[in-house]
């Protein structure tokens, strides 16, 4: 299958994480940090899962999957661990247009969720398709070694430089970023955390500041 690698906004919109063990947990966790708001639906719940819905992080229905559970849901997750559950759950979504994702079954996902290395605003995502997640994982760790924090203050300070010259009405190519965000002095001083510095070369080489 050809992957079409998309990110979603999911700030407020509803999502429901089907089962409650440990797998669920971790689609909880991403939905969580992403802004979603999460419905639970399982018997059962780990300790961590039972605090997030009793203190209100997360919506809980104390139960098993019924017909009609992806009612008015963007996305859907499923972490039961029963695959004839798992393939009902997945027939819905296809009848109703909800997004689903199954838990290590990737002939029943409409999407993947990829390995992802953060770096503030930056993410870079690496996926197999669900073929291989454990190389997924591999192959993060490595880009983790070559994308330092650094790119944290790279990215804050391209983003701050951007809103000014957008400000001011000045629009620069593809190419003119590009060769502007390699300067070798500009990341220098990034790579030493010289924040004001930076702002300034980085400036400088685009023309919004004199030399």
């Amino acid at each position: 299958m050809k992957a079409y690698p998309v990110f979603f906004d999911l700030t407020q919109r509803p999502c429901v994480v089907i089962g409650g063990g440990v797998v669920a947990e971790r689609k909880v966790a991403g939905l969580v940090e992403a802004g979603a708001t999460v419905t639970i639906i399982s018997p059962d719940l780990t300790r961590s899962l039972q605090r997030q819905a009793e203190s209100g992080v997360v919506g809980y229905r104390a139960r098993r999957y019924q017909s009609g559970d992806l009612s008015g849901f963007f996305l859907a997750f499923t972490a039961t661990g029963d695959a004839h559950v798992d393939t009902l759950i997945f027939a819905e979504g296809r009848a109703t247009g909800v997004l689903v994702n199954s838990a290590d079954d990737p002939a029943r996902c409409d999407f993947f969720l990829p390995a992802v290395i953060r770096r503030g605003d930056l993410a870079i995502a690496v996926s197999t398709g669900g073929s291989s997640p454990a190389l997924a994982r591999v192959m993060r760790e490595e880009l983790q070694a070559m994308v330092g924090e650094d790119y944290t203050l790279l990215m804050e300070i391209a983003a701050a430089v951007r809103r000014e010259a957008r400000s001011h009405s000045r629009v620069f190519t593809g190419d003119q970023w590009t060769s502007a965000l390699k300067e070798p002095t500009f990341r220098q001083y990034v790579r030493a955390g010289q924040r004001d510095a930076a702002v300034v070369r980085l400036r400088m080489v685009l023309g919004l500041e004199e030399q």
